[in-house]
């Protein structure tokens, strides 16, 4: 065979295997609606009506209309990066014996997974109150902000006409039971982002407010959970902590005989919720929640100020349920309405403790939160309940060296010689001899230079320093518990408390509408996908006059317009 032919041949087989390889055209997705969405120059043109519309466009253009949802529930780990989630995996089955890796946390088991995009419109890397409100009212919005599209952050009149329903608040509107349930206070950013409307995530009770912001009309977030009955019957159940937050401060704590409540404005609302549902309960201890089950709604205040980890509900006085047993009598309590629920469940502490550097109390929250998410898959069906398991943003958290299979996930390194693995078994060096763990911080308190708090060295929990001194070197850990739940992962930068991460989240569902969720989508979509897998909300929107000609409901709702009506006679 001549070159001349064997070129040719070449040139011919090539061609042939480029077209077979050649990607087909896409499929249309089943249920696939389309929804067009003008084109803008980002950010300027990033109003409120266009985050609105193009969430609605993704999520239609991935059959979430073909949805059928009955109930709706969301867990959010707050700050629950995809490194959290691989750490609390492997910690999870190390703590059953095994060797971890081939361990699964509940929802990693659901059958759609799809990647989230979390920043602030003001910030690449976001925060807890801006991210919330994106997943609860399909708009994103400015740091700090609580159920107000972006603006000004402290400046209540600027936001007093940027105020965003919440698919909490939707929900209550067209009769479905609604509730909340997190380990943090009820006043914190993610549970008040399902029920407030602030600029300022930090307002969470009168004497938080400035007074020129109350002065413009401004209210505190504790007294927003009570007020938001406007849309229907409020929270059927809102369990948490910060009975601080809702109580005055001439009143005892329960629990505590030397604390008290901090509002001054001297409104009970616990009283006042009583007063609103004089069947319900208010429980604030774990015995008090089993007793109140067939309760029509229940008002759960577990602690003054966050619940506790869930390595310390054991150390609680008079008892504190964990995060399954919330939910477990949220849905109790939310499923005997034959209209459906709407529930947020947030395990909150996994952000704390990776805010305080501390990996052993955000995997085992996290693991807490994987126990939730079971319960919930157990108590409910798949053919009529939608679970989405996300987070709001990322962490710091490092996972790195090449610990051999099976290596502690919160020990020192061992492994057979690094990537080459030439060696035995032994405890892995860094350049300086000296030996590290698997888990470490970018940034945070566990930086090892001297504190105004804590020598040099390795930290330990909790270290809340305000002043450091220059680490002279890396501390030798050959000695040192690196698996005591109160050792700190070393941090690279030092900083007072631990920064959020700006890389994607994941997301994982199941239920009906969940096919829909894939791929890498803005985090605002998480709302689109909710409301348009579940009929009665996308009917409730479609009555107010939000939906297009093909019933995919597209412009920005105006909270007023879902109020009850109140007869004037």
């Amino acid at each position: 065979m001549s070159r001349t032919t064997c070129l040719v041949t070449a040139v011919a087989a090539t061609l042939l295997l480029g077209a077979c390889a050649s990607t087909p055209p896409a499929a249309r997705t089943p249920g696939a609606i389309a929804v067009d969405v003008p084109a803008i120059a980002h950010p300027a043109g990033e109003t409120p009506q266009w985050w609105y519309r193009s969430g609605a466009a993704r999520a239609a253009g991935s059959g979430a209309m073909d949805g059928k949802a009955k109930n709706v529930i969301l867990f959010l780990g707050d700050g629950m990066s995809l490194t959290t989630v691989a750490a609390a995996r492997i910690f999870e089955g190390q703590r059953n014996g095994n060797p971890g890796e081939e361990n699964l946390l509940s929802w990693e088991r659901f059958p759609a997974t799809a990647f989230s995009k979390t920043y602030n419109t003001d910030s690449q890397t976001p925060d807890s109150a801006g991210t919330m409100t994106a997943i609860t009212t399909g708009v994103k919005t400015h740091m700090g902000a609580i159920g107000v599209s972006a603006g000004t952050r402290s400046d209540c009149a600027d936001s007093l006409n940027k105020g965003l329903l919440t698919w909490l608040q939707l929900a209550d509107s067209a009769h479905m039971a609604t509730g909340i349930v997190s380990t943090a206070r009820l006043t914190h950013a993610t549970p008040a982002a399902t029920y407030a409307h602030s600029p300022e995530r930090n307002w969470e009770n009168d004497t938080d407010v400035p007074e020129a912001a109350k002065a413009a009309g401004c209210t505190d977030i504790a007294q927003q959970l009570l007020s938001t009955a406007r849309y229907g019957r409020g929270p059927l159940v809102a369990l948490g902590g910060g009975r601080g937050e809702f109580t005055t401060v001439e009143e005892r704590d329960p629990e505590y005989d030397d604390k008290v409540g901090q509002r001054l404005d001297g409104r009970s609302l616990v009283t006042e919720w009583q007063q609103a549902h004089p069947q319900g309960a208010y429980v604030w201890n774990a015995k008090q929640l089993q007793a109140a089950r067939n309760a029509p709604a229940l008002l759960g205040l577990f602690e003054p100020d966050h619940m506790r980890y869930e390595i310390e509900r054991k150390d609680d006085p008079s008892g504190e349920p964990s995060l399954a047993e919330l939910t477990k009598a949220a849905i109790n309590t939310l499923s005997r309405h034959k209209e459906g629920y709407v529930l947020m469940v947030e395990g909150a502490r996994i952000d704390h403790a990776n805010h305080s550097g501390n990996a052993y109390r955000a995997l085992s929250d996290t693991v807490a939160l994987s126990d939730a998410v079971r319960a919930a898959v157990e108590a409910t069906s798949d053919q009529d309940t939608l679970i989405i398991v996300t987070a709001d943003h990322s962490h710091t958290l490092n996972f790195v060296g090449y610990p051999a299979r099976g290596n502690p996930i919160l020990g020192k390194v061992k492994d057979k010689g690094g990537e080459d693995g030439v060696g035995g078994l032994d405890v892995a060096r860094d350049g300086l001899g000296l030996p590290y763990t698997t888990l470490s911080y970018a940034n945070g308190p566990g930086y090892t230079g001297a504190t105004n708090q804590q020598p040099a060295g390795p930290k330990v929990y909790p270290h809340n320093p305000s002043s450091f001194d220059p680490a002279t070197g890396r501390p030798d850990l050959s000695h040192v518990d690196t698996e005591h739940p109160d050792y700190m992962q070393e941090a690279l930068v030092p900083t007072k408390s631990e920064t959020h991460g700006g890389e994607d989240v994941g997301i994982w569902a199941r239920g009906p509408g969940s096919k829909a969720i894939r791929g890498t989508m803005e985090q605002n979509t998480i709302y689109h996908m909710i409301v348009q897998a579940t009929p009665r909300l996308r009917q409730r929107l479609c009555e107010a006059g939000t939906c297009d000609a093909k019933g995919v409901p597209v412009d920005l709702p105006t909270p007023k317009a879902f109020e009850r009506k109140v007869d004037a006679n």
